[in-house]
């Protein structure tokens, strides 16, 4: 699907959608459970969810549908190997439900073979690898097919409690697909990050979806310890609205439309939540607390780098974010980022985001350039010089990814002629009612 939006600003209140990264967490922590039924309320009908649904139902879980967004969960059981082939697991484009469930895939059935499509199959995998054959684990992939089989046979599990040893900076999704599973086994675990650890609150969105289900965890000096011999047991619960969602919203208000973001969480512990900092630290405004917003960049930390200008123009101020703990904000941010005057916006430590739906270090630069932006991408970061309007007038492509086409449609409504943006309904992943809200906004889609 291609779309035309012809610019306007925004007007109105905005409820974003359910957080995808808790409804992943709940519904397989609600699938691990050992006896009884769970209700999880709130869900979004997004892709991404759809993958995980699908592929706890081929591992055995009964979930089924009570009204929309909410749903009736039987679990598993705890640490039960079934036998017969090993069930293929479509993983659709969704990293989230790859990475959580090879693991509970050996759990639950000593072996499974998983799929995926776009470039899911292509994005790293390595940590697993490594550990598992360790642990005599069978590791094959091949063809855009990875299989995994514990070799352990029938009512043996797959895996051993212990040490496991992963990189921190890879992605938090490794930690967190071990981390359901090994509260399962006899004996007590730890993991270990051998590099410095990125993006540590989505492990304690999961830890805080297990303690829904009676597992418990805990960090000490670094190192997250997990007591074995436990059982996930049956629990309610509602999915929050998504912060990563929600900030494509509060970009849209800080470049000047009238939108007001309603129903979030102000202690929720997605890490996504940043995103009001970081807007903050855009517009060159002090943080809470009185703290002064730490203006970084080239010159060294704590030294703003000034740029001399016309009489007749602001003195531009440079503001540097590390985004290696929230990368999904990256687009929102650089959309933020090239529209406030006089702001030079550095996102550091964002090589992670070359292995997402796209490379979007290169689509974020991509994108907002051919609208008129001036974005520089480096190998580890982008440079975006803030401007008070963008010409607009081309067609971009969304380059299937979901955040990329949502960027483009904020910057629309600070350009001065019509955008059109190709395969916009790969908003789908996360986010169906992306354009049905924009519309409502009062945004103007051909």
């Amino acid at each position: 699907m291609n779309i035309t939006i012809t610019p306007t600003k925004l007007r109105g209140i905005i409820i974003p959608p359910p957080s995808k990264s808790q409804a992943h967490r709940l519904l397989i922590a609600a699938a691990l459970t050992d006896r009884g039924v769970s209700t999880i309320r709130g869900l979004s009908d997004s892709q991404d969810i759809a993958a995980t649904r699908r592929c706890l139902a081929a591992l055995g879980a009964r979930i089924d549908d009570l009204e929309p967004g909410t749903v009736r969960i039987r679990g598993l059981g705890s640490g039960i190997v079934e036998a017969g082939p090993a069930p293929i697991l479509d993983c659709g484009e969704s990293g989230s439900t790859l990475r959580f469930l090879i693991p509970v895939a050996l759990l639950v059935n000593g072996k499974a073979t998983f799929t995926g499509h776009g470039r899911l199959m292509e994005r790293p995998l390595k940590p697993y690898a490594e550990v598992f054959r360790e642990k005599g684990v069978a590791w094959n992939q091949e063809g855009g097919v990875l299989t995994v089989d514990g070799g352990r046979g029938y009512d043996a599990l797959a895996l051993d409690p212990g040490e496991y040893r992963l990189p921190g900076n890879v992605s938090s999704q490794f930690f967190t697909g071990l981390l359901f599973v090994l509260p399962l086994l006899e004996g007590d675990s730890t993991l270990v990050p051998t590099t410095p650890l990125e993006s540590v609150g989505y492990i304690n969105m999961t830890r805080q979806a297990q303690a829904l289900a009676g597992v418990r965890s805990c960090w000490r000096d670094g190192i997250l310890h997990i007591p074995g011999g436990q059982c996930y047991q049956p629990f309610a619960a509602s999915v929050e609205a998504d912060w990563s969602q929600a900030a494509f919203w509060y970009a849209a208000e800080g470049v000047g439309n009238a939108v007001t973001v309603t129903g979030m969480n102000a202690e929720s512990i997605q890490g996504d939540r940043v995103i009001l900092d970081w807007g903050r630290m855009i517009r060159n405004e002090p943080l809470g607390g009185g703290v002064t917003v730490p203006i970084l960049g080239q010159g060294g930390a704590g030294k703003p780098v000034v740029h001399r200008t016309r009489p007749d123009r602001p003195q531009r101020y440079a503001v540097s974010i590390d985004v290696s703990h929230a990368p999904d904000l990256v687009p929102p941010a650089a959309v933020w980022g090239a529209l406030t005057p006089g702001c030079d916006l550095y996102l550091k430590n964002a090589g992670r985001l070359r292995l997402k739906e796209s490379d979007r270090l290169t689509t974020v630069t991509e994108v907002l350039n051919a609208l008129g932006a001036d974005v520089t991408e480096e190998a580890e970061r982008l440079l975006i010089r803030g401007q008070e309007t963008l010409p607009g007038g081309v067609t971009v492509d969304s380059h299937n990814d979901h955040r990329i086409a949502m960027m483009a449609a904020i910057a629309a409504t600070r350009c001065e002629k019509p955008v059109t943006i190709l395969g916009a309904e790969c908003v789908n992943k996360s986010y169906p009612n992306f354009w049905e809200d924009y519309r409502k906004l009062g945004g103007i889609i051909q």
